[in-house]
C-alpha cells in the first residue's frame, strides 16, 4: 500500500529540509510530491537540488488548495495525505493514521490535534473549535478537529471530490464533501506543535471557512 504525501510549500526555506528528512524517516512506502507555490525566499532553489521527490513549480502564487490540486495530478499511491512544511505536524504519525484504512474500517482518517492534546495558539484553538462545531451541527457529524492538515484519504475517493478551492478554504471543502457522501471519518490522536511565528490563517480566512461550510451544505 503506497502513501502519496503532497506538500504544498510557500516560503519555507528554514523548514523544508527538516520536514523532508522527517518524512523520509517515516517507516512506510511513500511517494513525496512537493508543490512550490511560487516561493521567493530560496525554497524552490533548495528543492531543485533534490532527486528524492517529485517537484512541481507554480509560476505564480495560487494558494494551498491550488497546490493540492496540482499535486493530485501526479499521485501514484492508494492513499493520500497532505503535509504542511512548517514542522507543526509529525510524519511519525503516518503509520498510526494508516491503520484504520489498512484494516478496511474506513477510507478516511483525520489526525486530531484535539484528541492528541496538541499545543495551539489560543486564537487558533478557538477558531478551530467553532468551525468544527458548525460542521458537526450542519452535517450531523461528531468530529473534534475539522481543520486538521492531516487528512488521510483513499485516492479513489479523493478523486471524486472534484476540489475547486484555491486557498485555505480547501480544508472545509474536503470535509464537507466527504460528510455529504456519508463516508465514515475515523479520528486518531496526533502530536501537534503550533508555531508562533510565520504564516497564520487570519480573520478573513476564518470568514471564508464559515462561508464554505454553509455553502457546501446546499451546493451540489
Amino acid at each position: 500500500m503506497l502513501l502519496s504525501v503532497i506538500i504544498p510549500v510557500y516560503n519555507e526555506v528554514l523548514h523544508i529540509d527538516a520536514i523532508l528528512k522527517r518524512i523520509k524517516a517515516a517507516d512506510i512506502d511513500k511517494q513525496i510530491i512537493v508543490v512550490d507555490d511560487f516561493s521567493t525566499d530560496g525554497t524552490r532553489d533548495r528543492l531543485r537540488s533534490r532527486k528524492d521527490i517529485i517537484l512541481l513549480l507554480h509560476t505564480q502564487n495560487k494558494g494551498k488548495g491550488a497546490a493540492i490540486r496540482t499535486g493530485l495530478k501526479f499521485v501514484k499511491g492508494d492513499i493520500v495525505i497532505i503535509q504542511d512544511a512548517d514542522l507543526e505536524y509529525s510524519p511519525q504519525d503516518y503509520k498510526r493514521l494508516l491503520g484504520p484504512i489498512r484494516n478496511k474500517r474506513t477510507r478516511v482518517v483525520y489526525g486530531s490535534r484535539i484528541l492528541g492534546r496538541g499545543r495551539f495558539l489560543a486564537s487558533s484553538f478557538i477558531a478551530n473549535r467553532f468551525l468544527t462545531f458548525l460542521t458537526n451541527i450542519l452535517y450531523n457529524a461528531h468530529l473534534t478537529d475539522m481543520e486538521t492538515c492531516y487528512k488521510m484519504i483513499a485516492f479513489d475517493l479523493l478523486k471524486t471530490l472534484n476540489l475547486i478551492s484555491n486557498r485555505f478554504e480547501v480544508e472545509p471543502e474536503i470535509t464537507c464533501k466527504i460528510l455529504k457522501k456519508r463516508e465514515t471519518i475515523v479520528e486518531i490522536p496526533i502530536s501537534y506543535e503550533g508555531r508562533r511565528k510565520g504564516k497564520k490563517i487570519g480573520v478573513l480566512d476564518g470568514i471564508q471557512a464559515i462561508w464554505n461550510i454553509v455553502k457546501w451544505k446546499f451546493k451540489q
